[in-house]
Parts: structure tokens; C-alpha cells; sequence
């Protein structure tokens, strides 16, 4: 908003300048003076009323925002704990098989697919311990 106070501000000084040049009303290049600073004014106008509407939609899209984090976090907590990554359980095909895993050092639940299983051995996301399975 400060742009389009500083400009308004100045449109209004000039408005001032050209009344206090006193300029003949009916010789054509006052008129084209006068219509100039008419348009510019309307146009000054307008912007401030643009960057007002911005700063409005902008503090919406921030609530917004804040509220789609707290919703996620409410329905996906901190994430799925697979191993594969930072996503919700929803995420993972129906298809997929996952192992639940108990870490040993933290005692958090860990959800494994049969490819982290294969690899036999995981970091554990929660507190970094290497997990080793033994799939005999």
C-alpha cells in the first residue's frame, strides 16, 4: 500500500501544480494537460485499489494456508513411518504389502515393504538406528 500512497500523494501535487499554473481552459494543449492528468489520476486510482485488494487476498491465502497445515497435521500426523519417505498412509497402493516393525531402540512403529525388506537393513526414520532383518 505504501507505493500507491506515495503515488496518490503525488498525483495530487501535480493536480495542484497545473491548477496553480493558472493555464487558459480553452486553449487546446490545457485541454490535453487537464485530460492527461485526469487519465493518470484514474489510473493512480485504480492501482491503489488493486494493491489493496492483493494485501486482502494475500492475508487470505496465508489463513488459508495455516489452516490446510493444521488440517494435514491433523489427519496425517507427522507422516507415514514405511521408511520410504515423508508421506500420509493414504498414499500407499492398496495393493502393496507392508511389514509392521517394532525399532528396538526407540520403539516406534516402522511400516516395511517387501523391498525395504529384501535390502535387509533400514536406517530407522525415527532415531537413525540401523535396523538389519534376517529374512531366513
Amino acid at each position: 500500500m505504501v507505493f500507491a500512497l506515495k503515488t496518490l500523494e503525488k498525483m495530487a501535487y501535480l493536480k495542484g501544480l497545473m491548477e496553480g499554473l493558472d493555464l487558459n481552459g480553452d486553449k487546446k494543449s490545457t485541454k490535453v494537460l487537464t485530460n492527461m492528468v485526469g487519465v493518470l489520476e484514474s489510473l493512480t486510482v485504480n492501482v491503489a485499489d488493486l494493491e489493496e485488494s492483493y494485501i486482502e487476498l494475500q492475508q487470505q491465502v496465508d489463513e488459508i494456508d495455516e489452516d490446510l497445515g493444521e488440517l494435514e497435521e491433523e489427519i496425517y500426523g507427522d507422516g507415514c513411518d514405511c521408511g520410504t519417505g515423508h508421506h500420509s498412509p493414504q498414499e500407499h497402493d492398496e495393493d502393496d504389502v507392508y511389514y509392521e516393525v517394532v525399532c528396538p531402540s526407540c520403539d516406534e512403529t516402522i511400516c516395511l515393504d517387501d523391498e525395504l525388506l529384501e535390502k535387509g537393513e533400514i536406517e530407522c526414520p525415527n532415531c537413525g538406528e540401523n535396523l538389519e532383518f534376517d529374512l531366513d
